[in-house]
């Protein structure tokens, strides 16, 4: 039996609803096995961030190296990297170790508003890391960051995809978690354009959302999936986790990663 590998490139949470922890709950809750290398260390719980250590450069190039040539992955998604050097690590090594189906999720800003990419950091993802990437998945606001245009209609959300595809990425998907109406996201690679709606879920435990759609979206490229059949997968498995959210602390609990196995659970009774 093939086993299926993913590494993630990321932040760690302390409280354990995104980063890295998001990314390895995801995997594993999708049979896919798990590795990581921990670009920044965030004092971290459902109420916002309150303090960030970032790795040195050289170490996440030895933690990726470690991974690498010992275990392997047939995906590789980032998330927080936190600065510019660390962005140039990371893409020299995804060079250097030949990686093809790389997921990035340009991580900007916190649940709580905390920033966790310096903002002279921005031109050095754009530049050293879309290229290299399979598909990019920003949300609204990063999306706007990333390309200048305003607004959150269809238009302006299209033109920000067509953008980040001329930054050199193979695919990119807005998601429309923070737009109006229905959340739907906007998948375009160069080529079509194609829409993945999902009704809006009331609840106030998002926490890790962001984090565990790219992981989710990562697993189906590790299992070969075509890239928009990866998309459909992660929306469906986001949506989820949303719908069967737990509050856990006192602010923005985290989405149910497992609520497959919950569900298992409940239909035989347990």
């Amino acid at each position: 039996m093939k086993i299926h590998k993913a590494l993630t490139i990321a932040g760690s949470d302390s409280g354990a609803g995104a980063g890295l922890q998001a990314d390895l709950k995801t995997f594993a809750a999708l049979g896919v096995y798990g590795t990581s290398v921990v670009t920044a260390i965030t004092a971290q719980n459902t109420m916002g961030v309150t303090r960030v250590l970032e790795t040195p450069a050289a170490m996440v190039a030895a933690q990726i190296d470690a991974v690498m040539d010992d275990i392997g992955a047939d995906a590789v998604k980032t998330g927080m990297l936190a600065n510019a050097r660390i962005i140039r690590t990371v893409a020299d090594k995804i060079r250097q170790h030949g990686v093809q189906r790389l997921v990035v999720d340009p991580v900007m800003v916190a649940k709580g508003g905390h920033a966790l990419l310096r903002p002279d950091a921005i031109r050095t993802l754009k530049s050293r890391l879309f290229p290299l990437a399979a598909v990019v998945t920003p949300n609204l606001p990063e999306a706007q960051a990333l390309t200048g245009v305003e607004g959150t209609g269809v238009r302006a959300i299209r033109e920000m995809a067509r953008r980040m595809v001329d930054m050199g990425a193979r695919s990119v998907v807005v998601k429309g978690g923070h737009r109006r109406g229905a959340a739907t996201d906007v998948f375009h690679d160069g080529a079509v354009f194609h829409e993945f709606p999902a009704a809006r879920i009331r609840t106030k435990n998002t926490h890790g959302t962001g984090c565990t759609y790219s992981a989710a979206l990562a697993c189906g490229l590790a299992r070969n999936q075509p890239v928009e059949a990866a998309v459909a997968e992660a929306k469906e498995f986001i949506t989820q986790a949303i719908r069967l959210a737990f509050s856990i602390g006192s602010g923005h609990g985290p989405v149910d990663h497992f609520h497959r196995y919950r569900a298992v659970g409940r239909t035989r009774g347990c």
